[in-house]
């Protein structure tokens, strides 16, 4: 029995933990204002909220309901539109009205909601209202007006001051009253074990996030038997011990994101980060996810490779690390055996003399799949490299540590010359295929050129072009 709030009502139900929380609402409790649109968590239509207790605290995030299994959602509070919806407009909606920011509302719902979680975030910051979009698409109204809309929004928020976000929203009707009792609902709800157990060496399908998972297999992962780990304590948090960061398996891009640790050490990572898919999705997928899902194009995977992370892998009562590096024997091929599942990933933090960049290019600038990634991590002793890691997706079968070329910058100066051999190297070390997104010509200059892109943001002094 899979018990959590739905709006203001306590859902207790038998259908299968596999099931989609898209499905769900819509067609077991007949909420029909939550969209069915692409089904792949690219258009934003099928967006609810979910809130869940974090130390004591209520925190609401968006995510996309076609890709959420309703495990993932017990003992938490799911927002559906209906549940934002007063008995006449709110100040949001009014804020959309006003401005023309629905035509033919098939994604109004999505933005709406999307638009509450911002409210309801810490932020008054107009842009952050933006990124809040960032996974919703509308195809007949045009963005001007709902950005008008978010610019009402985010004016109101202002005048928050240091008030509590949640009680805000509802003292000025952001949000229905019923919000004001959840948290106290939350903790009364029975809590079932979170542990971690030797239920890895099962032949239960694990899932994460199931942003990816989903995707690939919506039909088979209904009636899966199923290990939700996302919120097993022992695979959760951010730490550093000694010189090393460790994050639990379950830590999301968007947790990783909001780690001081990670921010401190990566001062660009909001820019890498908006790279990545959207905030819904970036509030539900799983780093050990990206990681074990072994795609060539991987972007945290890609990440990580530079940083020549480790992942620990528990089968149970034994443990064992592996360098994320050697952990990609083929395509889809991981050093890693039945029941065994990732429980940490962890890397060296990088000392302060440190240059780190990641590069991606698709064909949508965000909220697209890679056609060719790359990070590039480089210790420097004076104007010469110490050490140097480079790592490439999209030109190969697996996610490629390019061995040979970062073996090569150790001891060089950074100049036009020696990246002109660098890039000369980097092409023995790839073996790109043409596909939808890129021929394979295509894929080995624009990696010529990202590379080219690493040295012009980490050296930039540096004249690139090669004397005569």
């Amino acid at each position: 029995m899979i018990q959590f709030l739905l709006n203001d009502r306590l859902i207790q139900t038998a259908v299968p933990a596999g099931t989609l929380v898209l499905d769900f609402v819509r067609y077991q409790q007949r909420l029909t204002g939550t969209k069915i649109g692409c089904r792949e968590g690219d258009c934003g239509a099928c967006t609810v909220l979910i809130g869940e207790l974090k130390n004591g605290r209520l925190f609401y995030s968006s995510v996309t309901s076609c890709l959420m299994p309703i495990g993932n959602a017990a003992n938490k509070h799911i927002v559906t539109i209906e549940g934002i919806n007063a008995t006449g407009l709110n100040f949001l909606q009014q804020a959309f009205a006003d401005e023309g920011a629905s035509q033919c509302g098939f994604c109004a719902p999505g933005f709406i909601v999307s638009a509450t979680g911002f409210a309801m975030s810490s932020s008054c910051n107009y842009q952050d209202g933006i990124d809040a979009m960032n996974g919703n698409i509308c195809r007949c109204t045009g963005y001007k007006s709902i950005e008008r809309a978010i610019g009402t929004i985010a004016g109101k928020l202002e005048s928050r001051g240091d008030d509590d976000p949640l009680s805000f929203a509802i003292a000025q009707e952001l949000l229905p009253a019923y919000f004001s009792g959840i948290k106290e609902r939350l903790q009364s709800l029975q809590v079932g074990s979170n542990g971690y157990t030797r239920e890895a060496l099962s032949t239960r399908v694990v899932v994460g996030g199931g942003t990816d998972l989903y995707v690939q297999q919506h039909d088979a992962m209904q009636d899966a038997d199923i290990r939700f780990v996302i919120n097993e304590a022992p695979l959760k948090g951010i730490l550093q011990v000694g010189d090393e960061c460790i994050l639990g398996a379950s830590v999301t891009v968007s947790e990783m994101l909001k780690s001081p640790l990670f921010l401190e050490n990566f001062p660009a990572l909001r820019k890498y980060i908006r790279l990545v898919s959207s905030t819904q999705i970036r509030n539900m997928a799983t780093i050990a996810g990206n990681l074990v899902n072994a795609s060539p194009i991987g972007d945290l995977t890609i990440f990580f490779l530079a940083l020549d992370a480790q992942v620990t892998l528990s089968g149970g009562d034994t443990k064992r690390k592996v360098p994320l590096r050697q952990f990609y024997k083929g395509y889809k091929l991981l050093e890693r055996t039945e029941g065994e599942v990732i429980e940490q990933i962890s890397f060296k933090i990088p000392p302060a003399n440190h240059l780190f960049n990641f590069e991606k290019v698709s064909k949508r600038t965000t909220l697209d799949i890679a056609s060719v990634n790359t990070a590039i991590l480089l210790t420097m002793n004076g104007n010469q490299v110490a050490t140097a890691g480079i790592a490439a997706g999209g030109v190969g079968p697996i996610p490629a540590y390019l061995s040979a070329a970062s073996a090569f910058c150790v001891g060089k100066d950074p100049s036009a010359e020696m990246l002109a051999e660098l890039l000369e190297i980097v092409q023995t070390e790839i073996a790109p295929i043409s596909d939808t997104r890129g021929s394979a010509i295509y894929k080995r200059l624009l990696l010529s050129q990202l590379i080219k892109a690493h040295f012009s943001v980490l050296f930039p002094g540096l004249d690139l072009n090669p004397s005569a």
